[in-house]
């Protein structure tokens, strides 16, 4: 595990980075929530880079380096070639080795997102491989998803219920969702995002900044 609490340092003499884990179903926001993250983490002056998974392509990982939002070299694309929890559980070893080249290429980083393929909600992170991890559900995915007490849900650091604005559309009680979500989670962190408004991104940057930077 890369614990940041531990005074390790790199070849280079700086502290790891330290590594999250953004996970969820497909079409949750995963990508959407990470492109509203780094306005806001960059602009609080935190040094980070990305490293995406997909199936047998590398989709995600060109969203993000055609965004404009960051360097396209500090984003790295890992190809799980089956089932996409395989590379963040039970063998993480492509991420990690990912993970060690985008450090040794940007000295200082501080902080690596390491982003699921699309997965349901047994989908969890190996703790070898990040230090923290979100998972993302959305409201149009079903207000019975926190009833459902997947391991995604349960066991995350937080958990992110993203596109509250469709709550009306698709017959969610978005407070009822969020009560459930909170009863299953025994009052474990839960933030509602709208990552496409920003609505809930600072949030969530604190939270991030909170647990693994070890700032206010």
């Amino acid at each position: 595990m890369h614990d940041t609490a531990i005074e390790a340092t790199t070849p280079t003499g700086s502290r790891p980075a330290a590594r999250i884990g953004i996970g969820g179903p497909v079409g949750s926001g995963k990508t959407a929530l990470i492109e509203a993250l780094i306005p806001v983490l960059s602009a609080r002056g935190i040094d980070l880079a990305v490293v995406t998974n997909d199936l047998v392509t590398k989709e995600d990982a060109e969203r993000l380096r055609r965004s404009g939002l960051i360097d396209p070299a500090r984003v790295s694309a890992v190809e799980a070639g089956a089932c996409p929890h395989t590379v963040i559980r039970e063998d993480p070893t492509l991420n990690m080795a990912a993970g060690d080249e985008l450090e040794a290429s940007f000295p200082g980083l501080e902080l690596l997102i390491f982003e699921s393929g699309g997965d349901n909600l047994a989908s969890t992170f190996s703790l070898d491989l990040v230090d923290w991890w979100i998972f993302v559900i959305d409201v149009a995915g079903g207000d019975d998803i926190p009833r459902k007490k997947g391991p995604g849900v349960l066991r995350c650091d937080l958990l992110v219920i993203n596109k509250t604005d469709l709550a009306p559309y698709v017959g969610v009680d978005l407070d009822a969702m969020l009560a459930e979500a909170n009863s299953a989670r025994g009052g474990r962190p839960i933030i509602a995002t709208n990552a496409r408004k920003g609505a809930g991104i600072a949030e969530v940057a604190d939270a991030i900044q909170h647990a693994v930077l070890f700032t206010p």
